[in-house]
């Protein structure tokens, strides 16, 4: 264990900037001077400084480290290329003493056998391998029609006025999504990561609310036409020419090569963990992030419980990540109930839940709105996307298609009734 602390910290050393996107806090290092070390690079980091050798020789603690020699020995045990490997050790390592101080603990004190599992449930949550391929999820469900069921450049939107007026996703941008609960949020975003994925680029859907299983099954009834409802049981509820048809949508979903990410309360050096591991396993392929949703990013600090600071927080690191990996970040966020209480419930950029940060930060805002969320007699059967941010072009209204019961989303063809007039800020 000696030894790959070692050749993480020389990794660290050798290419500071991974600093960044780490998920190891010093805590889960062994060795005491190791965490000192890799405490005192948070530290430069935060400061804005880089990560160096010749930095690092300036520390106060150099001397109870090893001096600059053990530098050195730390620099020439780096294996850039393992890094990953050697995070996923030290993990494994630092959750098995933790798991053996708590049992001890319990011991000492009696505790009751809920709170140790509670607590051990905690330690085994810090994890970086929650990713499931859409391609391994659509294997499992193949047979579901049949089996009784068990007790997620620019890159187009794939909606040709709504890229007309934000030139699509942008690299280094940040676009967030904004509704109601069930306005159709979590379907537009679906919609957008499998025009992405089909178009050849890597969609990384970060759920932190819906478990894959659920975003599967909106991928496969939002693409094949089916009512969410009757995947429930679809050797029951499918139609046989439903059925007939099975293989092939899932063959489609299949090539989008989503990936989904279902861990709540994922913090952004996860993400950028999990995006750097995909990066190295899809090189030919430029990911795009969807994150649902941005509250329940779980943040390193508490901020006394101040939720402004936090999504403060977040939304600057979101913003980072995107300039970092030079890739598109899709973020859905909520608004508050204000919007409710107005005789126009068309949505506002001030609607959104702790807006100020988000509003400064997002580099597009799309806020949606459905006549038939407050009156369901409605046959209005669109979704109205209003662009209330475009810090790079036009802002205004397009509106699409939606069927709240399949999920799916589509274009309405006729011009003059899409596209509204739009103005330029």
């Amino acid at each position: 264990m000696m030894y790959v602390e070692k050749s993480f910290l020389g990794c660290l050393i050798k290419a500071g900037y991974l600093i960044q996107s780490t998920v190891i806090r010093p805590e889960y290092l062994q060795e005491t001077r190791h965490q000192i070390l890799m405490k005192r690079m948070i530290e430069l980091n935060q400061a804005g400084k880089p990560i160096d050798f010749i930095l690092l020789t300036t520390i106060p603690e150099l001397k109870m480290i090893g001096g600059i020699s053990y530098l050195n020995e730390l620099e020439s045990c780096a294996e850039i290329e393992k890094f990953d490997e050697l995070e996923d050790v030290i993990i494994e390592d630092w959750k098995e003493r933790e798991k053996q101080n708590i049992l001890q603990i319990a011991s000492i004190n009696d505790w009751e056998i809920h709170t140790v599992i509670e607590k051990l449930n905690e330690i085994s949550e810090v994890k970086l391998d929650d990713c499931t391929s859409l391609s391994e999820a659509l294997v499992d469900l193949y047979e579901s029609p049949w089996n009784d069921p068990e007790p997620m450049h620019s890159v187009s939107t794939g909606i040709r006025h709504l890229d007309a007026l934000t030139g699509g996703f942008q690299k280094g941008e940040v676009t967030t999504i904004a509704a109601r609960p069930s306005m159709g949020k979590t379907d537009v975003m679906l919609h957008f990561a499998k025009i992405a994925g089909w178009s050849g680029f890597l969609p990384l859907i970060f759920s932190l609310e819906m478990p894959e299983k659920l975003i599967t099954k909106r991928l496969i009834a939002s693409t094949g036409g089916f009512n969410r409802a009757k995947l429930r049981n679809p050797k029951r509820l499918l139609m046989e020419k439903q059925k007939a048809k099975w293989a092939d949508i899932l063959g489609k979903l299949s090539k989008t090569n989503i990936q989904i990410f279902d861990k709540s309360g994922q913090t952004i050096p996860e993400m950028r963990a999990k995006i750097r591991k995909m990066l190295h396993l899809y090189p030919d392929k430029k990911p795009i992030v969807f994150i649902d949703y941005l509250t329940l990013i779980r943040t390193t600090d508490s901020f006394g419980g101040n939720s402004h600071l936090q999504v403060t927080e977040i939304s600057k690191n979101l913003k980072m990540m995107a300039k970092e990996f030079d890739i598109p970040v899709i973020c859905l966020a909520q608004l508050n109930r204000s919007v409710e209480t107005r005789g126009d419930k068309r949505p506002t950029m001030s609607d959104i839940r702790e807006s100020g940060s988000i509003e400064q930060d997002a580099d597009v805002i799309l806020l949606l709105y459905r006549e038939q969320y407050y009156n369901r007699l409605s046959m209005n059967d669109t979704l109205e996307m209003i662009v209330g941010k475009n810090r790079n072009g036009p802002v205004g209204s397009i509106s699409v298609k939606y069927n709240m019961y399949t999920g799916k989303i589509e274009e309405i063809q006729k011009e003059e009734s899409t596209m509204q007039k739009a103005s330029v800020i």
